[in-house]
């Protein structure tokens, strides 16, 4: 087993984290860079316990399950650390999903609570009153007259007196549903435990973040990347996050990065995208950036180098994943190698495996899979993917890699993705990162389709950039000039945009269909 930070038996996470700010009450913790509010770590400590003891007078008790669907505002980060602290288990959802996705998490976590936030409060309001372990429901910036409980005014009311549950590391702590990128989402549940060792070995190992660093994530945080980057790291050192509750525009970005000057942007590759092609994008010199990153999907090599010349600062291109909480293989600060994954994070030991279960030499492809520190419990009520993901101590990514002798990772799509042509593999990643080398195409993905004669061969959907415009002859000459022949894409479809889940990872899935 990777050494992993020692955490005592008795722990409670959300304490932990709390503790460590004793010295710097009056700092600001968090801040809205809508409404401009701000919470320091001393309001943070007081609200948090507040709402721990809101939850024991409406009769929540430990390992009871509440749904948490709050837009991502200073109130998110009370709730999510005062369940923590009652030892209620916060059941984080992503905002932008339907109310048929709802009823199905709130029957399958059976929450006792959902958390919500007003704006949101519509695609509940159907299922409010017809699931039978729904009980309470407690709205953040209720409007007079709303028949539930207002967040606000409990808080008010509540003692602040602390009162931790007696919690273990190895208790469970929160759930994470899986993003759906390829398929119905999962119940991924994590332990006490969990936060602080990615917060320590990726969020201080790797990125250096201290306490002087102000952040901002376009990933929210209700994905693993967003609550480690917006929550857990930051909380960590004292550091100060801003927070956006609406979805984040190339306009929204970078006015926050010029008003707030973070020292760590965390975003993916389609965003950066995005940015790079921005006609009224800021100077360097308007920006104070320390390092970025990017996670969700494999950080083309093109968009990495333009990043850098533009901004003189490296996009430190990673891959976690829900199961594994945060991001386990990474680029390092002046160790980047574009076009590639990086390095395991120490703590966290990789291999890859092949077919036949053995693991692959040095340039061989097979599939990623992670030993760690923090890896899920389970997918809660899932018996049979619980099992094939995570087994033993080798947590299953479903990604396929190389190595290098260098001990760097280089992408080679899902598992679920790879083409074979011809009786060869091939990388749909490596087609697309090629696609991303031409001077009009914004973004691409590949799949596979079956020609006339029923083979398998690479079709590919781009989306250029605005006002730019090229050929399908054009882009299968560019693709021809930079890989083996056999891997270019038989068909070019232009698209105006590509699916996506709501954290900005592409729905291949729905391409192939």
């Amino acid at each position: 087993m990777p050494a992993a930070i020692e955490i005592p038996r008795q722990y409670n996470a959300a304490q932990a984290l709390l503790a460590r700010h004793s010295q710097r009450a009056d700092k600001v913790a968090f801040i809205d860079a809508v409404s401009g509010e701000q919470l320091t770590f001393g309001q943070l400590n007081e609200q948090a316990w507040r709402f721990a003891n809101v939850l024991r007078a409406q009769g929540f008790e430990p390992e009871s399950r509440v749904l948490l669907c709050m837009l991502d505002t200073p109130q998110w980060p009370v709730v999510f650390l005062g369940c923590m602290l009652a030892g209620v288990v916060p059941v984080a959802t992503n905002t932008l999903l339907t109310t048929k996705d709802f009823d199905y998490m709130l029957r399958d976590s059976r929450a006792r609570g959902l958390l919500v936030s007003n704006a949101l409060l519509p695609a509940f309001n159907e299922l409010i009153g017809q699931l039978p372990d729904l009980k309470t429901v407690i709205v953040s910036g209720a409007t007079t007259g709303t028949p539930h409980l207002s967040l606000e005014e409990l808080l008010a009311q509540a003692d602040a007196t602390p009162h931790c549950a007696d919690t273990c590391a190895d208790d469970i702590c929160f759930w994470l549903y899986s993003s759906g990128s390829t398929g119905s989402p999962k119940g991924t549940v994590h332990l006490h435990s969990h936060l602080m060792q990615t917060a320590e070995l990726y969020g201080q190992g790797v990125l250096g973040i201290r306490e002087s660093d102000v952040v901002y994530s376009a990933a929210k945080l209700f994905f693993a990347y967003g609550l480690g980057n917006a929550f857990t790291f930051p909380m960590s050192v004292g550091a100060t996050t801003v927070l956006l509750p609406t979805r984040p525009t190339t306009d929204d970005v970078f006015g926050i990065l010029q008003k707030h000057q973070p020292t760590i942007f965390y975003g993916v590759p389609t965003l950066y995208a995005s940015l790079l092609a921005a006609p009224n994008r800021p100077k360097q010199s308007e920006l104070n950036l320390r390092v970025c990153t990017s996670a969700g999907e494999a950080l083309p090599a093109e968009i990495g180098k333009k990043w850098n010349a533009e901004y003189g600062c490296e996009i430190l291109d990673g891959i976690g994943s829900t199961e594994m909480l945060h991001i386990f293989l990474s680029n390092r600060p002046g160790e980047v190698r574009y076009g590639t994954t990086g390095k395991a994070v120490p703590g966290y030991e990789l291999r890859i495996v092949n077919e036949e279960g053995k693991e692959c030499a040095d340039g061989e492809i097979g599939e990623l899979q992670i030993n760690g520190p923090s890896a899920a419990l389970m997918y809660w009520n899932n018996r049979a993917k619980t099992k094939a993901t995570f087994a033993g101590e080798w947590t299953r990514s479903g990604d396929k890699y190389t190595r290098d002798a260098d001990g760097y990772y280089t992408y080679g799509g899902r598992s679920d993705d790879m083409l074979k042509v011809g009786g060869i593999y091939v990388s749909p990643f490596e087609v697309e990162a090629s696609l991303m080398t031409h001077p009009s195409i914004l973004e691409a993905a590949v799949v596979g389709m079956a020609d006339t004669d029923g083979l398998i061969k690479p079709k590919a959907y781009v989306v250029l950039k605005p006002n730019q415009n090229t050929t399908t002859d054009d882009v299968k000459a560019h693709v021809k000039s930079q890989l083996a022949p056999y891997k270019y894409p038989r068909w070019i479809e232009f698209v105006n945009e590509l699916p996506k889940t709501a954290t900005g990872k592409i729905q291949r899935f729905k391409l192939r269909a």
